[in-house]
């Protein structure tokens, strides 16, 4: 392993109310469709990778903003109820982060994402105080393109968190105003661990293949990428070679949250002292429970079931 988790993980992103509707194969206006569900749940890139983390039985502190509203008091304790830290959770004074989820049958989603507080946070750079930090040796920021105010911080937030002792990871997200690796540059010399997927990948390096794209990341300064390919699994490159960890076969019913679910469970791995190989064959595993069910978090399972679980899948 390039490098090992000791005391846990600080993770900064943003949290979002979810309201998923499925399935949604296709939509006329003036019309009315009747669906199977339309559910309430836990989202956001932040959250649900700190959610993932707390399930698998890893301390993480959860650094974001929450609305003064119900939503956000619903979401908060759904957080310190698996075990999130969340006292660097703030309410703004904008709404909670909403979006509405349309599900296709084939687990397809698009979303219409309203911001709310987002837009107040991070908008400084993080302060890594002692405070902060507490026990955790790894900061995790979970897509820097999710919140308008940590886009230009991102690159100065990361750096900060090495000066302070902290390994590093990043999960890219999706850049809706295609600014990708204008912003993207900066960070990658501070940044120990990449997660990107295939779509993200190859947008940000020009290439469809994982391997072309690691060497991409790597000449700009990231240590190790780990490239998150869907149904094919994942393929992890770090400085001792390369390893591919196939996908575990499973009905789909809804991707939502499956990435950032992936790179909080191949960081517990890491916590846990597993090998690279290990740490991608639990994210799969993660991942793969999580698509079974609605939701950014529906799916997941502590460490034990999820490990009994692999056994069998």
């Amino acid at each position: 392993m390039p490098f090992s988790i000791c005391g846990g993980v600080l993770c900064a992103g943003n949290i979002v109310y979810d309201i998923l509707v499925r399935p949604v194969d296709s939509t006329k206006w003036g019309t009315t469709t009747w669906v199977e569900s339309i559910e309430p749940h836990l989202g956001g890139n932040g959250a649900n990778s700190s959610f993932a983390l707390a399930k698998l039985g890893v301390p993480v502190r959860l650094a974001g903003m929450l609305g003064k509203d119900s939503f956000g008091d619903h979401l908060a304790g759904m957080l310190a109820g698996v075990g999130v830290d969340i006292s660097y959770v703030t309410r703004g004074e904008q709404a909670t982060a909403t979006t509405v989820g349309l599900v296709h049958s084939d687990g397809a989603r698009q979303f219409l994402h309203q911001p709310g507080c987002s837009r107040e946070v991070f908008v400084d750079p993080i302060e890594f105080t002692p405070e902060l930090v507490g026990e955790a040796s790894h900061f995790h920021l979970a897509n820097i393109f999710g919140i308008p105010g940590m886009r230009p911080m991102a690159a100065v937030n990361l750096k900060a968190a090495h000066a302070a002792g902290l390994t590093t990871s990043l999960d890219t997200g999706w850049d809706s105003r295609g600014e990708w690796m204008k912003l993207l540059a900066g960070c990658l010399p501070d940044v120990d661990l990449l997660f990107v997927n295939e779509d993200e990948s190859r947008i940000l390096s020009g290439s469809a293949d994982a391997t072309e794209a690691a060497k991409f990341f790597r000449s700009h300064g990231v240590k190790n990428v780990a490239v998150k390919l869907g149904g094919q699994g994942s393929h992890v490159f770090t400085a001792e070679g390369d390893v591919k960890a196939p996908a575990f076969r499973v009905p789909v019913v809804d991707t939502t949250g499956a990435g950032d679910c992936f790179a909080g469970a191949f960081l517990a791995g890491m916590f846990l002292g597993y090998t690279v190989a290990e740490c991608a064959r639990l994210a799969n595993a993660v991942g793969a429970l999580n698509i079974q069910r609605l939701g950014a978090t529906g799916g997941l399972l502590p460490l034990h079931e999820t490990l009994a679980w692999m056994e069998t899948a």
